[in-house]
Parts: C-alpha cells; sequence; structure tokens
C-alpha cells in the first residue's frame, strides 16, 4: 500500500475517534437534562441521577441548615435571665442534687429572703404564750387576719386559761365564730385550756411533748409557739411553707413530718425559727399557689421553678398581697419595723347576722388556704 493510500485509510479512524468523545458528552448532558426535566415533572419522585444532578447545581441551598444553631441560641437569650447556673441545674433534673448543693442553696435562699423580709414575724397578735397558743388553734382554715381581727374580744372575755375553761361553751362559740369551724375549735380551746390549768399550773408549757398532747395541738402549732414564745426553735410546716420548698427543690416530700426533717438537715437550728417566717411571707405576698408573682420575685434568680407564674414584670405586680401590693397587713398590733400599715378591726356585725360574710380574710371555705395552725382542726378530734 502506497504512503498516500495509508493515510487516505487511516483518515476515517481518526475522524470518528474525533467524534467519539463529542457524542458521549452529548450523551451525559442528554442524560443530566432529561433527569432534571424528569424531577421537575414529578418531584416527589426523584431518580438517584435526578438527585445527585440536583445536588451538584444546588450545593448553596444547604446553607441556611448551617444556621440553623444560631437561631435557637437566641431563643435561649430570651430564656428567663433570673437564673443561676446551680438553679438550672436543678431545674434540668438530668441528675440527683447531692445533699451538699441542697445545703448552699438553702444557705442562699435563705440569706436572700432575709434581705427582702428582714422584718418577717410572726403575723398572730399575742401578748403572752397563751394567747399565741389560742390564737394558732384559732388559724387553721383561715388567714391570720381574721384571727387578729377576733382575738381582742375572745381574750378580753378570757384572759387566762383558767377563765377560758370556765367559758360557757356557746358564749365561747359565738365569740370565735368569724374563724370558721368555730364549734370545733371552741371544744379544743375548752379541752386546752382545762389541761393547762389541770396539767401545768395554767401555763404553756415550753416542750414539744407536752405541748403536742394538749388537745388541738399538732407538731406545726406547738413549734409556732415554741420558736415564738419561748425562742425554741423549729420549723414551721405549713401550706406555704411546704409549697415553696418543694418549687425551690429542697424536698419532693409532702407529707410535713418528713418536710421539716428534711429542711431541718439543710440549715443551721439556730435559723429554723426565722428560715419558717420568711418563707411563709414569701409564700403568702409572692410566691401564690395558683398565680406566682414570678416576674416581680426579688429571688427568682435562685429558683429552680422560675416560670410557672406571670413573668411579665407589669402583670406580675397586680399579684402581689398585703405590704408588697400596697395594701394592709395582716395583723392589727405589726411591729415597729414593719414597713406596711396596720390591719382594720373586725368588721362590726348585727347580733343576729351570724358571721360576716364581707371583709379580708372571711372566707373559710375549701378554696382558702389554711394559716399558720392549719392542724388544729384535725388535733380537735384527738
Amino acid at each position: 500500500m502506497s504512503e498516500h493510500e495509508a493515510e487516505s485509510a487511516e483518515a476515517p479512524a481518526k475522524a470518528a475517534a474525533k467524534k467519539a468523545p463529542v457524542k458521549k458528552a452529548a450523551t451525559k448532558k442528554t442524560a443530566t437534562k432529561k433527569a432534571a426535566e424528569a424531577a421537575r415533572k414529578a418531584p416527589g419522585k426523584k431518580t438517584a441521577t435526578a438527585k445527585k444532578a440536583l445536588a451538584k447545581k444546588s450545593p448553596a441551598k444547604k446553607a441556611p441548615a448551617k444556621k440553623a444553631p444560631a437561631k435557637k441560641a437566641s431563643t435561649a437569650k430570651k430564656a428567663p435571665a433570673a437564673a443561676t447556673a446551680a438553679a438550672k441545674k436543678v431545674a434540668s433534673g438530668s441528675r440527683p442534687e447531692s445533699q451538699a448543693s441542697k445545703a448552699k442553696r438553702a444557705a442562699q435562699l435563705n440569706e436572700a429572703l432575709a434581705e427582702v423580709y428582714y422584718y418577717a414575724h410572726p403575723e398572730l397578735d399575742f401578748e403572752n404564750p397563751f394567747e399565741l397558743l389560742v390564737a394558732t388553734v384559732l388559724s387553721a382554715q383561715t388567714t391570720d387576719l381574721r384571727v387578729n381581727q377576733t382575738t381582742p374580744a375572745l381574750f378580753a372575755a378570757y384572759p387566762t386559761p383558767e377563765d377560758m375553761a370556765a367559758a360557757n361553751p356557746e358564749e365561747l362559740e359565738e365569740l370565735i365564730r368569724p374563724t370558721g369551724f368555730f364549734r370545733s375549735k371552741a371544744k379544743s380551746l375548752l379541752g386546752l385550756s382545762a389541761a393547762l390549768r389541770d396539767d401545768h399550773g395554767g401555763k404553756v408549757p415550753g416542750s414539744i411533748d407536752e405541748l403536742v398532747k394538749l388537745p388541738g395541738v399538732g407538731r406545726k402549732t406547738a413549734f409556732v409557739v415554741l420558736g415564738n414564745a419561748f425562742g425554741v426553735p423549729g420549723l414551721t410546716v405549713d401550706t406555704h411553707f411546704g409549697r415553696l420548698v418543694r418549687r425551690w427543690k429542697l424536698t419532693d416530700q409532702t407529707d410535713a413530718v418528713k418536710v421539716e426533717q428534711e429542711i431541718d438537715d439543710l440549715l443551721p437550728e439556730s435559723e429554723w425559727t426565722m428560715f419558717s417566717h420568711r418563707t411563709i411571707f414569701h409564700g403568702r405576698r409572692i410566691c401564690h399557689s395558683r398565680k406566682p408573682a414570678c416576674g416581680a420575685c426579688p429571688i427568682a434568680e435562685l429558683c429552680p421553678s422560675y416560670g410557672e407564674g406571670e413573668t411579665d414584670p407589669e402583670k406580675a405586680k397586680k399579684l402581689l398581697k398585703y405590704e408588697m401590693g400596697g395594701q394592709p397587713g395582716q395583723r392589727l398590733k405589726p411591729p415597729a419595723n414593719y414597713p406596711g400599715t396596720p390591719a382594720p378591726p373586725l368588721p362590726s356585725r348585727d347580733p343576729g347576722a351570724g358571721s360576716p360574710t364581707t371583709g379580708p380574710g372571711s372566707g373559710t371555705g375549701a378554696g382558702s388556704e389554711p394559716g399558720t395552725g392549719s392542724d388544729a382542726a384535725a388535733g380537735a378530734a384527738r
């Protein structure tokens, strides 16, 4: 074969080789185009080829997913500012809190409450241990305010245990009628007065063992008397106290005796009585049962339950009670350093009209919270 004929024979092969890549590229391009077209027609049924093609063409669409964490972070910043690291850790409930950690938080809460309620005190008017004992028994299922409005006439009629033990039951019932449950309370007062007269020489005993033997007197009532009339430290575990120490995650107990035992272990004995007063003050004024005023709480940063109540500051202010809300307190004769105004006396009653139905603290139904002596009614049955 001549050189010219050889070149002529190789020419078609070279042309075919040159055209081959173009044909493959065209085929690939066509496949991609078809996949994209198929994806547009049936977006819910993309083929694997279409997914790969679209993924290569639109890598920028993945960028918004990277911004999502930043959005969550901004939301977290709007979470309650009132939360320390310790309160957050307790609220998360990730693992059981140690006794040492609880004791530290209890001390912090006590210190903060002492600054807010520097004037905390027993909210029952009394002049001696007997008057405090009687007032505490009467405070079952009513407010201390209503008791304070009732006791002036009661103590004027029966100033000593001997006088009250000799009282006419019906006359005694009528005097204490405004406090509710007046028949069972009158029975308790007559019984404890007789016991004081016969077994204790007309004096209130200063020990827990002797006090709880008196009719109508349980541990709660006994500790009120011991702590405030005799200076003997003790925790008063009433409705408010139990509710708050559970909200603060210091205990999960609901039985009053068990609550008392667990909180006793968290605080020095010298602080038991005043911690009770401060906690009860806070429960009555700010940390209410149904609508806590979280947004107006001065110790919110220590509370692991922040947010259970109203967090808007202006709305929360409207929930404050007594001197915190610019209203009279519960005592007709408050201590000298009390920042509020004294409570008004009991509204006058028509002798034939029964107990008054107006005025603060008049409720004795199921919806009213018991005062510091809410064990008295149960004790009357003993």
